[in-house]
């Protein structure tokens, strides 16, 4: 039987990735293309939903090049999958012509607006029937904005002719020239607009928003026949688009959490903390979102995200702004060069804290400094506010799931960091593993696709493909990171 591939689309905030997988699970061919974002007054955050659309053909031509260069054949690509930044959306009308640029999921338009639905008591409404808190952060409080300030959207939404979908739901329209309009479990659950329980869009939420008369999309499984497509003639003949996701939800996906307590952190700027936890939504106490993890024939996962807010980002202020060392990679053998931080604490509220805290208006600070306070204690005590905060997640996590972590996997630029991994790993008392993929939100979607087209037989296969990962396990003698981490609590 002849190989068969998967072609996966990773629209992205800062770029779009294209990459060929093999049944394997590994990338055979890749092409990107950066995307440039507005970043307006007040703000204001805007990406043109056709400068999107062309970003992702141009990264799927360079991937595709690449990929017959090689010596393969398009023809042998079985299926697509979309993984897409979240929350970012576009309304169009019934010709599709966009009636605004997208709004990108970083926008604060919408700050006065939360405060009003807050003040109108939606907040324990919202949150029982989403699993989302009220925030800029979600979709619908920027579309209420829009349907407020856009005199063409206004119209459009009370004639019934404004079409509303997150950036899968317009690529999926684009793709298949407006013959389908759909969207996925994940990125629905995304919106303020969907209810977790029904697995059906609120019309009472979407009434009480102000949006009556908007058009949503359908909703699969992550896993489905979404439509067919030639790329805009980059293919010969049709191929099916069976997969669509939310990008942290397609890293969770790639990284394998199956089942409930099993957890995968992004480690970048900020980070993202996705744990499953299991086949029914459950509301959390302790300051994290309740979303759906990911879903295929069947079945449908959930999960609690816990959001952090700086983590590399401490590291860039650090260099940037103290001068402290040249290039990040300095880092580990600083903060190894020293047995402990010595009372020093960093506090990285740069911009407040997010899950389990929030605490907005909260401010970073560096604490318990004295004349024998070295370099090196500053960069040890800023790399262990990452491990720090991601205990914090973690254990509000499973108080409120009333499931334990047992698999826990790390991904994203500091994950390279091996003081930060094994503190991690010290600090859970839980093994923490790497995986040496960059693009692990793609081959998320990758594998979602293959289920559905039979390049994948079932989960089973799939947790059995070959990955390359480095474990961490945790020391016997960690007491040093939990005296520092005593600390932190105090302070926190």
């Amino acid at each position: 039987m002849s190989a068969k591939y998967i072609l996966a689309i990773d629209q992205g905030t800062s770029s779009t990735k294209a990459l060929v997988f093999d049944e394997q699970g590994q990338a055979i061919a890749k092409g990107a293309e950066n995307l440039h974002t507005h970043y307006l007054d007040h703000g204001f955050v805007e990406q043109e939903p056709a400068i999107i659309y062309q970003n992702v053909l141009a990264a799927v031509q360079k991937c595709l090049q690449a990929f017959t260069e090689k010596g393969f054949d398009s023809t042998a690509i079985a299926g697509i999958g979309i993984s897409n930044q979240r929350e970012t959306f576009v309304v169009w009308d019934k010709a599709g012509k966009p009636l605004h640029n997208a709004v990108v999921w970083q926008c604060k338009r919408s700050v006065q607006i939360c405060e009003e639905l807050k003040q109108q008591g939606l907040s324990e409404q919202v949150n029982q029937k989403t699993g989302l808190v009220i925030d800029p952060y979600f979709s619908a409080t920027k579309l209420i904005w829009l349907n407020r300030n856009n005199e063409a959207i206004k119209v459009a939404i009370q004639s019934g002719e404004a079409y509303f979908g997150t950036i899968d739901t317009w690529l999926l329209y684009k793709l298949t020239n407006g013959k389908k309009y759909a969207t996925d479990y994940t990125n629905a659950s995304r919106t303020l607009l969907f209810n977790l329980h029904s697995l059906q869009w609120d019309n009472e939420l979407i009434d009480a928003f102000g949006l009556t008369g908007i058009q949503l999309p359908e909703v699969k499984s992550s896993s489905a026949f979404f439509g067919e497509t030639t790329l805009d003639g980059l293919f010969a003949q049709p191929v099916l688009v069976t997969g669509m996701i939310g990008d942290s939800h397609a890293a969770a996906f790639g990284e394998g959490c199956f089942e409930a307590g099993t957890a995968k952190a992004t480690l970048g700027t900020g980070c993202s903390i996705l744990m499953n936890i299991g086949d029914k939504p459950v509301r959390s106490n302790n300051g994290m979102v309740t979303t759906i993890c990911w879903s295929i024939d069947g079945r449908i996962d959930y999960a609690f995200e816990g959001v952090i807010v700086s983590c590399g980002a401490t590291i860039e202020w650090l260099k940037n702004e103290l001068n402290l060392f040249a290039d990040s990679k300095e880092t580990e053998a600083m903060a190894n060069a020293v047995a402990d931080s010595a009372g020093v604490c960093v506090i990285p509220a740069f911009s407040g804290l997010g899950s389990p805290h929030w605490q907005p208006e909260r401010r970073a600070s560096i604490s318990g400094m004295s004349f024998g306070t070295t370099k090196n204690h500053i960069v040890r005590a800023a790399l262990e506010s990452i491990p720090f905060q991601v205990k914090d997640v973690i254990t509000a996590m499973e108080q409120d799931a009333a499931v334990e972590l047992h698999d826990f996997n790390v991904d994203g630029g500091i994950s390279a960091n091996r003081f930060v991994v094994q503190s991690m790993a010290d600090l859970l008392g839980k093994k923490v593993t790497t995986i040496g993929n960059p693009d692990v939100s793609a081959l998320g979607a990758a594998l979602l696709a293959g289920l559905k087209t039979g390049v994948f037989d079932n989960l089973v296969v799939i947790a059995q493909l070959p990955v390359a990962q480095k474990s961490f396990l945790p020391d016997a003698d960690a007491n040093q990171i939990k005296k520092s981490y005593a600390v932190w609590k105090q302070l926190i």
